[in-house]
């Protein structure tokens, strides 16, 4: 369906990549790290003709949260360690000058973990319907008129935050968050979609969004965040954790579940430590408003606040393309092979924002937005 209405939309090709959890699991059965871990010479092929060619890219998302849960967690560590400058340096060439958005359908064993205490055909068609609800498909609307609405409101927070050029943002809540995140004010906030840098084609990339999200510094982090959902990392669940920074870095985690794979991620390469991403979404948000826990970061990234370890984006800083990569490192843009969100909203946070002269602004109070 998906490739049909591509090309109805003027597509002059598609080509259509699929992945199965059971062939990767039998991958990282038999096949060694070192034999993982390089790109073959057509991968390589492949790489090189995105970076000529900057084709829109639609990725569909189906898999079970815990899907690769049987595999070697150290192996695939390795395997992405070795993976990740291969394929970064395509990546950053490719990276802001095409479209692409991800979005979600249900699966069996996807339905099946979010209810199960339903039948397989009951599942999947509840899943269905939460996956609409959430991207905005309603009943007698048009979805693009909802999406335009959404996207000009998103706009207008982001404006809000803009306009007070914050140095530092500081969190607290009941669960143990207490830490404080440095700021640049030339580095935007932004929500919904985003344009292309050579093109300057507006795209969503994200189905469903509900965040005004901004790059902190890299290594201005102090104190105390609990994650308040699982993360799905790497096909495994990693629950009930916190992350405990100083001077700027991961000094200590600590998880219920997933606490190895955890501490793998976070030592996948220098910037792996610091933070790429804060995100700001309300409680009384449409994901969170489901009592759904779907087990999967697209929906629950969206459904409150998150950070994200890793990467920062590059996009975000004021005239970004007069720079270079290694220039806007320089300038606190955290760069890494990584990039992982992970939820820390609450019903009961309070965030509060810092000015260069001290003033303070009431951002977030009892998890919603006071501004």
């Amino acid at each position: 369906m998906v490739a049909e209405e591509c090309y109805k939309a003027g597509a002059k090709s598609v080509e259509v990549i699929w992945g199965d959890s059971k062939l990767t699991l039998l991958d990282y059965k038999y096949r060694t790290v070192d034999d993982l871990g390089n790109l073959k010479d057509y991968q390589k092929a492949k790489w090189e003709h995105y970076v000529k060619t900057e084709p829109v890219r639609i990725y569909i998302e189906s898999s079970a949260p815990d899907e690769l849960k049987d595999a070697d967690g150290e192996k695939l560590a390795k395997v992405r360690q070795l993976l990740g400058p291969q394929i970064r340096k395509y990546r950053d060439i490719i990276d802001d000058n095409y479209q692409w958005v991800i979005a979600a359908i249900p699966s069996k064993e996807w339905a099946k973990t979010i209810f199960p205490d339903l039948n397989e055909e009951e599942g999947v068609e509840k899943l269905w319907d939460a996956i609409l609800s959430v991207s905005r498909v309603y009943e007698n609307t048009s979805p693009l008129d909802e999406w335009d609405k959404h996207n000009k409101n998103l706009e207008v927070l982001s404006d809000k935050l803009n306009s007070l050029k914050l140095v530092k943002l500081e969190y607290k809540a009941a669960n143990g968050t207490d830490f404080t995140v440095g700021l640049n004010p030339d580095v935007k906030w932004v929500g919904g979609g985003e344009h292309t840098k050579n093109t300057k084609v507006f795209f969503n990339p994200n189905i469903p969004s509900e965040e005004i999200f901004t790059t902190p510094i890299a290594g201005e982090i102090e104190g105390k965040v609990v994650a308040t959902k699982p993360l799905s990392y790497n096909g495994n669940l990693i629950e009930d954790f916190y992350i405990i920074f100083e001077n700027g870095k991961v000094k200590e985690v600590h998880a219920k579940k997933g606490e190895d794979i955890l501490k793998a991620m976070v030592s996948m390469d220098e910037g792996a430590s610091m933070l790429g991403e804060c995100a700001l979404i309300p409680y009384d948000s449409p994901i969170n408003n489901t009592n759904i826990l779907f087990y999967n970061t697209l929906f629950d990234e969206n459904a409150s606040c998150h950070l994200a370890l890793g990467a920062g984006f590059t996009n975000l800083y004021k005239d970004y393309e007069k720079y270079t990569l290694d220039e806007l490192k320089e300038k606190g843009i955290n760069k890494s092979m990584i990039h992982v969100d992970f939820m820390i909203g609450s019903k009961d946070m309070d965030i509060v924002g810092y000015d260069k002269e001290g003033n303070k602004y009431q951002i977030f109070k009892e998890g919603n937005w006071a501004i």
